[in-house]
């Protein structure tokens, strides 16, 4: 059965995208600015997601931590996803000792809990955005690397590809024309699969305090200064968990379409 495509899903990703980015033209608290008067205040028509235990407006400092959050998760899905297409066409192509070198990086990797790797890289460079992405992009490029590898291995082994080698066509040439949109498919899943895995691991490492720092904020760092009060202020915690389970939860039902629109057309191919 052919799944539809999840436009409740693009909806909401296509919405927190605006909130975050457009959202403060519009609503202009200041994420920063203490109200003593306003501490823990609950949600109201004025502070639509109450405010924290300083005072400060939470909405806003959920559309300003929304704008780190979703660079981080987009911005590492993109170098992880790229890293991990270039490792794995090399390996499936060239083969040889191209590919022993790519299972002892990738078993190297492995070696270690993908978490626990980042965590321990994480302890020991002061966190910025920019940081993270690196981090979380050096530490999650294995999964995607793996899948396509796997896939190139079975292009590669198909006839008109030894045909185009027999006729000497330019490696970069095959490479770019007939392998990347064959393997397209399975890049973009991997692609939505590794930004809500950034979005998760942000906001795990800013839970643990090892994320981002203040004055800055995102998602993580919003729901970590909520554990606190959580008895008394559910609000705190419950927004910005929110905002990060709606773009997984969205991101997972559009991964999901993907690989199934993929597995439909390896179908009919076949």
């Amino acid at each position: 059965m052919r799944r539809k495509v999840p436009l409740l899903s693009l909806g909401i990703l296509a919405a927190l995208f605006l909130l975050s980015f457009l959202g403060p033209f519009f609503y202009t608290q200041d994420p920063y600015t203490f109200h003593k008067d306003l501490i823990l205040h609950a949600p109201d028509w004025a502070h639509p997601m109450g405010t924290d235990r300083l005072g400060r407006d939470l909405l806003a400092r959920v559309m300003e931590g929304g704008r780190a959050s979703l660079l981080i998760g987009v911005g590492s899905a993109v170098i992880a996803s790229l890293i991990g297409l270039v490792m794995g066409v090399t390996a499936g192509y060239f083969r040889g000792w191209w590919d022993k070198g790519f299972v002892f990086i990738v078993d190297l990797f492995l070696t270690f809990p993908t978490f626990f790797l980042l965590l321990t890289l994480v302890s020991y460079i002061p966190a910025s955005s920019l940081i993270l992405i690196i981090v979380i992009s050096i530490t999650g490029w294995m999964g995607t690397a793996r899948l396509i590898r796997s896939e190139s291995y079975r292009i590669a082994s198909q006839p008109f590809v030894k045909v185009l080698r027999l006729a000497r066509v330019p490696t970069r040439t095959i490479i770019f024309k007939y392998f990347l949109p064959l393997l397209a498919p399975i890049f973009y899943v991997s692609f939505t699969f590794g930004v809500s895995g950034a979005i998760l691991a942000e906001s795990g490492l800013s839970y643990l305090g090892l994320g981002i720092t203040p004055p800055d904020m995102s998602w993580g760092s919003i729901l970590s200064d909520g554990k606190a009060v959580m008895e008394i202020a559910w609000w705190v915690s419950f927004f910005p968990g929110l905002m990060i389970f709606l773009v997984t939860f969205s991101l997972i039902q559009i991964s999901d379409w993907l690989q199934d629109r993929a597995n439909q057309r390896e179908r009919i191919g076949n």
